[in-house]
């Protein structure tokens, strides 16, 4: 293309370093905030005082602060479970399956030891069993995927969103009215888990952001400094390749989508057993489905990096929490929480462009 006397084209980029991406993604957020401005013009609301409202609510606001940091717990646990079988060129789309089972699998723990109607169950052997179930569940949720990936090539996309299905079908039936995990009043939810069973705060953070954290700095470290890390890389890369290097495919089929499902199920666990004022699977336990989406987006643009996902964690977890906030306060219309986290992903996931390409100017004679 010719504008002016300078020739423009693209070129890819064999690289990028992480202040690039960086700048990258905080200018993504600033044209995406930009565009939302116009939804708030709409609504008759001064975009100036509709961000003030949601920041304020979600990052200083003695209420909005827990809820973003739960928030940001769980979309961070789901992110590293997409992130492990996307450096595989796998996709998980099964986190929602996966939280549901483990949610499921440690609540059948506290069921099996009488916390539905036993307020004294031990609770120095029932917590850490709830999150070894949680995490077999998932685990094990995730082991099919895996599985029909590695022996039959099987679409691991239509799988794991059919066993996405399942499982909050089977999720629906446990907790429904006459269901084993009803609560005590049949209002169609969980029981709760009694006192002895709800984990305390750390400084007004529940102990899972240790495993977040954790899991943070493990990931970082097999990625680029293990052998098992290496051959997930090479196989994403090139599944040919990699195949003649000796990688088995079934192995990291079988391995990336059991871990995620693991990490899946500790997000199921985190947000259903250690929340103030859930301890139950509650009747709106889809919500927390739809919430693990985007752990695909923060997988995107983080590019499969653990320690950048952090920022974006905190921060969709924030604009989950202060948009619903918002939305009450200066009675917008339903859903403007929704439009507004849609425009920004749609803006970051354009901007993976640049990730990929640079725009070259070059004057004509040069060119």
């Amino acid at each position: 293309m010719n504008i002016a006397g300078y020739k423009i084209k693209l070129e890819k980029k064999t690289s990028f370093s992480g202040l690039e991406a960086a700048a990258l993604s905080v200018l993504a957020v600033v044209v995406a905030l930009f565009l939302v401005g116009f939804i708030f013009l709409q609504a008759g609301v001064d975009p100036a005082k509709g961000y003030a409202e949601i920041f304020s609510y979600a990052f200083i606001n003695s209420f909005g602060v827990p809820l973003t940091i739960n928030r940001a717990i769980f979309l961070l646990l789901c992110t590293f479970a997409f992130i492990l079988p996307m450096r595989a060129g796998l996709w998980n789309i099964g986190m929602a399956g996966q939280l549901y089972a483990g949610a499921l699998a440690a609540f059948g723990v506290a069921y099996a030891f009488g916390a539905r109607t036993n307020p004294d169950v031990p609770a120095g052997i029932v917590l850490p069993l709830m999150i070894l179930a949680a995490m077999a569940g998932g685990g094990l949720m995730g082991l099919i995927p895996g599985f029909l990936k590695g022996k039959f090539n099987t679409n691991e996309i239509v799988v794991t969103m059919m066993l996405n299905f399942i499982a909050f079908w089977v999720t629906a039936h446990m907790i429904k009215e006459g269901g084993p995990f009803m609560g005590s009043g049949g209002e169609g939810e969980g029981f709760k888990l009694p006192p002895v069973l709800q984990p305390g705060l750390f400084l007004g953070m529940p102990f899972t952001i240790w495993f977040a954290l954790g899991l943070t700095a493990l990931l970082q470290f097999v990625f680029t400094k293990t052998r098992i890390g290496y051959e997930i890389r090479s196989f994403g890369a090139s599944p040919a390749a990699a195949r003649y290097a000796g990688v088995d495919p079934f192995k990291i089929s079988v391995l990336v989508f059991v871990a995620g499902g693991v990490i899946a199920g500790l997000a199921g666990y985190h947000y259903f057993a250690t929340v103030p004022g859930l301890f139950k699977i509650p009747k709106n336990y889809g919500d927390f489905g739809d919430l693990a989406f985007y752990g695909i987006i923060c997988g995107l643009i983080s590019q499969g990096n653990p320690l950048a996902a952090i920022p974006l964690a905190v921060l969709f977890g924030g604009l989950t929490s202060g948009g619903r906030f918002v939305q009450g306060k200066l009675q917008l219309g339903f859903g403007i929480d929704y439009a507004m986290l849609g425009v920004l992903m749609i803006i970051l996931v354009a901007f993976q462009f640049f990730f990929r390409y640079r725009v070259v100017f070059k004057k004509e004679k040069e060119a």
